[in-house]
């Protein structure tokens, strides 16, 4: 079921008048007795269309239950309403997009050194991939060990391969960046039609890819 939420109405009020009613995307949704149209087309609790009647009529029919009639479709003709609980409703997508929200701001942490190892890499890499794939964002952070500042390129090389090693399912927000003792870059995941896993399917598949991989740079002494 789709409801329409009206958009932002143009000036008009003084500053602050009604403002915290214009921020609540529900406060316009027609229901019940603010349903002003003679007629309304209607639809039961359980989607089964019940033909067009009188207003009032409709209006009781919901009260009559302990539900709303709300105004689901303002536009047609006549306009179209539903019985439900508005409450119920207001709350569950208010949920529903608290939730999404929430996800979207996840982020996971990849810790890497300049002199890693190249199982620990490969190991990483795949807990970055399960990140991305269920749509979290990843900080890939490398940490300088003593005088391996003075390998900085190294460090480098480490985070520039784990991006391309990740790029069939995230793409850095900018360079990576030096900032005191670490390399940081941030990956986003791939819009989910356009991600493609290589270390977590096929099971075993980023193993035989690791191998074949050569050594990751190490820093000289």
């Amino acid at each position: 079921m789709a409801i329409s939420f009206p958009s932002a109405g143009s000036g008009g009020n003084r500053p602050g008048q009604n403002q915290r009613r214009n921020l609540d995307p529900f406060a316009s949704i027609r229901r019940n007795h603010r349903i002003k149209v003679p007629q309304v087309r209607v639809i039961s609790p359980e989607g089964k269309q019940l033909g067009i009647l009188d207003t009032p009529k409709a209006v009781n029919l919901a009260l009559d239950v302990g539900l709303d009639l709300v105004e689901v479709a303002p536009t047609a003709q006549p306009p179209v309403c539903r019985i439900m609980d508005f409450g119920k409703y207001v709350y569950e997508e208010q949920k529903k997009h608290s939730h999404a929200k929430t996800t979207a701001s996840k982020i996971k942490e990849i810790e890497c050194t300049a002199r890693i190892e190249q199982n620990d890499f490969f190991t990483k890499m795949r807990h970055a991939e399960e990140f991305l794939s269920h749509g979290n964002k990843v900080k890939i952070r490398l940490k300088f060990r003593g005088r391996e500042m003075a390998h900085t390129e190294i460090g480098f090389q480490v985070i520039k391969r784990a991006v391309t090693e990740l790029v069939g399912m995230g793409h850095p927000d900018a360079e990576p960046k030096l900032i005191g003792r670490n390399i940081h870059v941030m990956l986003t995941p791939l819009p989910i039609n356009k991600r493609k896993p290589k270390f977590t399917t096929g099971g075993g598949e980023g193993e035989a890819e690791a191998e074949s991989e050569p050594e990751a740079p190490t820093a000289e002494s």
